[in-house]
């Protein structure tokens, strides 16, 4: 089998024809693009819960990890809330290595060869996001004095990926041009291919607008990534002229701005971090009744928190042919006031003090806490939750988008006199685990996590924020127990097992307290 770094040779080989000028940057770039998928798979091999991991010993200058083989995996004391490359090597019985893919490889566990194939990916990747950067003077278009103008402009900034998976940049299926094409961080213009598909073949939830209509046809926006490599047959290819949507693409890649309008859902059948994600034809039918829902139960946060609309949604047969519409986070924002998503808050030089940080986590444990106890649990990663800013930096409300994994407790809405929507089964729950889960792992640990930047600073803005909170048991919760996250590397080295899995991090209130 080859070894797995060769996707660092063929991303180099593919760059040297299509983007010569880039290559001495993605070159320079590799060790620390190795550096930062490295840290992150510590961090997972440090926390999961792995069925050959058997021991664990903290030591003066780091951890050692004891494998069921009998080998010993060493490497530095892990924050599990750090980010950036803060992790250039790690020691296996004895042999030093810097690149997480042939760690990966020679561990020898099984799966460990596909994952170790994906996380080279995701360096090589890396590095050319980060070599997309070189060069760049911080003014972004329209910007004019380097400060984001509009809210994809923001998403922009976000080069590195998600900011504690190993697959943080892991784009299999995309050759270097299409990355260039289409990634957010090399700043592309992005048309969208209408295809006409006639109405009575199609599922449309809410209000499709005219506009993507052509008499008795609905016109589904495709991104053109999907029309070269999913659908079939030159009749299933939209077309790219003069009716094509130009549109920048966010941090997920398959959502895409209008520049004047809405945000574009686009389905892009290919595995990016963990699993290849679609738009299901449930989430389709569940858009219109999801929608009014999140608004309804919104306006009980007292202005603290908004949920975009989905405007409308479309399946034409398959999740394959799907797209929604959904407003733009701008729509909730007043005068001289800005939307940044969460993620993207490490990745600007907004002024963001221990005492701004912890002004961000009360405001968001305020709003969220006060959904779960309704009964709604949102995803709330650095992606889905946006922070509006007054004119003078200072977080003042959030803005939700995207409720296709929110999770929701029949039990808590009666409790509160709120009927419980039509929505698929899979997001129903009266499990207090459950709803804890979907929220803290991904606002605690993930979006103010991530933002923080390293246990130490995590805890302070905690330590700040949940003064005078109510103390509920979901408070409680998030006090007293370790705090939970999505166990990404054993997911990744576990592909027969399906949905989430996760693990245990240590209560960041505690952290370095011994």
């Amino acid at each position: 089998m080859p070894r797995p770094a060769t996707a660092e040779a063929e991303i180099a080989e593919e760059l040297a024809v299509v983007r010569p000028a880039l290559l001495p940057a993605y070159t320079e770039a590799l060790p620390g693009a190795r550096a930062a998928v490295l840290t992150r798979l510590w961090r997972g091999l440090t926390h999961d819960p792995l069925p050959w991991v058997t021991g664990r010993e903290d030591t003066r200058s780091g951890v050692v990890l004891r494998l069921a083989d009998g080998r010993r995996l060493e490497g530095p004391a892990p924050d599990p809330y750090a980010t950036g490359d803060r992790v250039t090597a790690v020691r296996l019985d004895g042999t030093e290595y810097d690149d997480p893919a042939r760690l990966t490889a020679d561990l020898a566990v099984p799966h460990s060869g596909s994952f170790a194939a994906e996380l080279a990916h995701s360096a090589a990747s890396l590095a050319l996001s980060r070599a997309g950067q070189r060069g760049f003077d911080g003014l972004l278009p329209g910007s004019g004095d380097g400060v984001p103008v509009r809210d994809w402009e923001w998403e922009q900034r976000v080069v590195d990926g998600h900011p504690f998976h190993p697959n943080c940049r892991s784009r299999p299926g995309f050759s270097v041009a299409e990355q260039l094409a289409y990634g957010p961080e090399h700043r592309p213009v992005v048309k969208l291919g209408p295809l006409p598909v006639p109405a009575g073949e199609c599922l449309v939830s809410g209000a499709w607008p005219e506009w993507l209509r052509d008499g008795e046809r609905v016109l589904v926006p495709v991104h053109p990534w999907q029309a070269a490599h999913v659908l079939k047959g030159a009749e299933a290819r939209p077309g790219t002229g003069a009716g094509a949507l130009a549109a920048h693409p966010l941090m997920t890649l398959r959502t895409l701005a209008l520049p004047d309008g809405p945000h574009v859902k686009t389905a892009l059948s290919a595995r990016l971090t963990s699993s290849v994600r679609d738009i299901s034809l449930g989430s389709v039918a569940a858009s219109a009744v999801l929608s009014d829902f999140g608004q309804a139960v919104a306006e009980r946060t007292d202005g603290l928190l908004r949920i975009t609309r989905t405007l409308g949604a479309v399946a034409a047969g398959s999740p394959d042919l799907t797209a929604q519409l959904r407003e733009s986070p701008e729509e909730y924002t007043g005068l001289g006031e800005r939307v940044v998503p969460v993620a993207a808050l490490a990745a600007t030089d907004l002024p963001r003090s221990p005492a701004w940080l912890a002004r961000l986590a009360r405001l968001a444990l305020t709003a969220c806490l006060r959904l779960l106890e309704l009964g709604v649990a949102l995803e709330a990663h650095g992606q889905n939750l946006l922070v509006v800013l007054s004119p003078d930096g200072e977080p003042v409300r959030l803005v939700y988008r995207d409720l296709a994994d929110l999770r929701v407790s029949p039990e808590r809405l009666a409790r509160h006199g709120i009927p419980v929507p039509d929505v698929p089964d899979r997001m129903v729950t009266d499990d207090p685990v459950a709803l804890r889960r979907k929220l803290f792992g991904s606002l605690v640990a993930g979006a103010l996590a991530g933002t923080a930047g390293s246990g130490a600073a995590l805890r302070a803005a905690l330590e700040d924020a949940v003064r005078g909170l109510p103390r509920t048991p979901d408070l409680a919760a998030l006090l007293d127990g370790p705090l939970p996250a999505k166990a990404l590397t054993l997911m990744r080295l576990s592909p027969g097992t399906a949905g989430d899995q996760w693990t245990d991090l240590p209560n960041p209130l505690r952290f370095g307290s011994g």
